[in-house]
């Protein structure tokens, strides 16, 4: 399967047509995606007819940046005539009226949207297993589950069913899966990327961002995405750079950043050894190497889930069975009508984080639950600065290990919740952070993390970009059969 980068480069060559490729892949798709359930909708005749307008384009010289490149997208982004449901049965019906702006954005730059991706409902979920239309599979092994909660887009892209992918960042869920299955994800700095349209689970962490085979491939996806928006009140005003300029920089002198504490008991040694070795790459790449201490770091989940259940309970109120998404039927009065359509729409994974949600900003419990844990929000992210005051990066695992069998934590919440434990600092801070394939552990790939101060996405690609001129392990890519 070819990169993005490559697939680009191929149609500025003419060595193929967008619509060629685009039929390439939705034949993949139509031949593999019944094991491993990425796609929750195909957008066929769509994709041909935009592949059909971005050749059109190419031919009397107005191709985008983005001209005839497929792309799946996670179905958490409204996209204007498109099913968009969160993967929920509450919003199984729901056909967006307007596009959300990265997609608006994707589609002026001339990209070919191939469908819509499988992720856990309302991405609330590290394994794509609360989705209500089943969990998607790792390509790497079909019994074990492909990560969350941009699973179906991960999936999607280390297959060969799509060269790249979209994904939403709310405490890891697009490194996680990126991780769990061999590709790289980029989660931007918080405001970065619009999140006009991209149905929210928890506003002050949710983040848009690219999932592909390499560093390169995010890059050229991050430039079309990134901007400021008006319609979004948390975008933030601020050029947005060139980020393939510096791909090739070298990275002598770059400063990385182990922290000690995710060195620490949890750690699978299998994982270990990977992380390791490719801290040793980057030495010889000739980047220094020193330990920084982020003793907070050990309260980023309870802080993470007070917040981010305290928002969903928040953004979940408007599902209520009378604008849009699923009602009940024949509600007895208005309170029949709330309490069956949300007790009937939403999972059991919602309904648990609604739940303690609306408990935390209960009066009485406000400023034991929700005050706190912004507070503690403010020390993590102090801890972060503090580093960068020393380093220019920081690395570590992105997840404590492999991954892990369906069904294996279904029914531990706080097991699943852990393994997030690498990845949630840095939506709490609102930093950007890269997960890259660093090898393997019995067989499954492990994912590097990198993390960078604010806006500094492009030093991130660099260093990655570098690492993975050095090594082969995001080339590596699953048997997949039908």
């Amino acid at each position: 399967m070819q990169t993005l980068t490559q697939i680009r480069d191929g149609l500025a060559a003419g060595d193929f047509s967008s619509v060629e490729i685009t039929r390439d892949l939705l034949d993949r798709i139509a031949a593999t995606d019944g094991a491993l359930n990425a796609y929750i909708t195909v957008t066929e005749a769509q994709a041909l007819q935009q592949a059909e307008a971005a050749d059109r384009d190419r031919a009397a010289g107005n191709a985008g940046p983005l001209n005839g490149l497929p792309l799946a997208i996670k179905d958490i982004f409204c996209t204007d005539g498109v099913r968009t449901s969160c993967a929920s049965r509450m919003l199984d019906n729901f056909i967006a009226p307007y596009d959300a702006t990265v997609i608006a954005r994707l589609r002026d730059a001339g990209s070919v949207m191939l469908g819509k991706t499988n992720m856990d409902e309302f991405a609330m979920g590290s394994s794509n297993e609360s989705s209500h239309y089943g969990p998607a599979r790792n390509p790497w092994d079909r019994d074990r589950v492909p990560g969350g909660s941009s699973g179906g887009s991960a999936v999607a892209v280390a297959a060969g069913m799509a060269p790249a992918a979209l994904g939403t960042d709310t405490g890891g869920s697009i490194r996680q899966p990126a991780a769990f299955c061999g590709i790289t994800g980029l989660k931007p700095t918080y405001g970065r990327v619009s999140r006009y349209g991209m149905i929210a689970y928890a506003s002050s962490l949710d983040q848009g961002g690219p999932m592909a085979r390499s560093a390169e491939d995010c890059a050229l996806l991050l430039q079309g995405i990134a901007g400021f928006d008006e319609r979004d009140s948390t975008s933030i005003d601020r050029e947005v750079p060139d980020y393939g300029a510096r791909l090739d920089d070298g990275i002598d002198g770059l400063r990385i950043g182990l922290p000690k504490q995710y060195f620490a008991a949890g750690l699978d040694d299998g994982v270990a050894r990977v992380i390791d070795a490719a801290i040793d790459e980057y030495r010889r790449l000739g980047a220094e190497v020193i330990e920084v201490d982020l003793p907070n770091s050990g309260i980023a989940i309870p802080a993470y889930y007070v917040v981010a259940m305290a928002e969903c309970s928040s953004n979940l109120s408007r599902f209520d069975g009378v604008r849009f998404g699923h009602r009940c039927d024949d509600p007895k009065d208005l309170e029949d009508l709330y309490k069956r359509s949300r007790a009937e729409g939403f999972g059991d994974e919602v309904k648990r984080r609604i739940l303690i949600g609306t408990y935390a900003l209960s009066a009485g419990y406000y400023d034991a639950y929700y005050l706190k844990a912004q507070k503690l929000r403010r020390l993590i992210s102090n801890d972060f600065q503090s580093a960068f005051e020393r380093v220019d990066l920081i690395a570590g695992p992105t997840t404590p290990t492999p991954a892990f069998p369906l069904g294996d934590n279904r029914d531990d919440p706080v097991a699943m919740y852990l393994q997030d434990i690498y990845t949630i600092s840095v939506n709490l801070a609102g930093l950007p952070a890269i997960s890259l394939p660093a090898g393997f552990s019995d067989g499954l790939p492990v994912g590097l993390q990198l993390i960078g101060n604010y806006f500094d996405e492009a030093r991130l690609l660099n260093a990655a970009h570098r690492f993975q001129q050095a090594t082969d392990w995001h080339l590596r890519q699953p048997e997949v059969t039908a």
